[in-house]
């Protein structure tokens, strides 16, 4: 049957490398070298199934924040009972205890973003996770009120919830210690709702 790598393609093969690199080694660090080395390819492989290095990154970076928001929405969607308001403050509260096990990640995410101003393709890169996540997040909450994931209003809270979740996940990365623990944002956050 041979081993693991044999039965892998080459393309899961690189995005499994780029995983644990992004987790290693962070963004800015990695060669295409590395992810040659790690994943047992090729350079020409990078280019085949990704187009460059970045793009092989950026897919990588996609698919954790793919899960991350998956599992998210899980937590959101479990208890059918709640308000809207209270699935968001369950989502981010889950949110908040798993930013350690994250970190790695986020800051990969955060050198990719510094990085993105000066090259288009990955700004472009950067552009459509957002844009996945964006419309995964606006499905949810359209579900959520009774409406239609296209529905302006469903799409600008898509966008809220996770500028929240991007703006909480930067402090929590400058300054854990001083961050709202989940416990901390619910309490606050259901005090000014009520």
């Amino acid at each position: 049957m041979g081993n693991y790598c044999e039965r892998m393609g080459h393309r899961d093969q690189l995005l499994d490398a780029a995983r644990k690199l992004l987790q290693d080694k962070g963004y800015a660090h990695i060669t295409a070298r590395d992810l040659v080395a790690e994943s047992g390819t090729n350079l020409a492989s990078i280019g085949y199934h990704f187009g460059s290095k970045a793009g092989l990154l950026n897919a990588a970076l996609g698919s954790v924040f793919e899960e991350w928001t998956t599992e998210l929405v899980k937590v959101a969607m479990t208890a059918e009972h709640e308000t809207p308001v209270e699935r968001c403050l369950r989502a981010w509260s889950v949110m908040l205890e798993q930013l350690p096990g994250q970190r790695s990640m986020l800051l990969s995410f955060v050198e990719a973003l510094a990085q993105a101003d000066r090259d288009p393709e990955l700004r472009t890169q950067l552009a459509e996770i957002q844009r996945a996540t964006r419309d995964r997040v606006s499905a949810v909450v359209a579900e959520s009120l009774g409406s239609s994931p296209d529905d302006p209003a469903c799409r600008a809270l898509a966008s809220f919830i996770m500028a929240v979740c991007d703006g909480l996940a930067t402090q929590w990365l400058v300054n854990p210690s001083e961050s709202p623990t989940g416990e901390d944002l619910r309490a606050g956050l259901s005090s000014m709702w009520r």
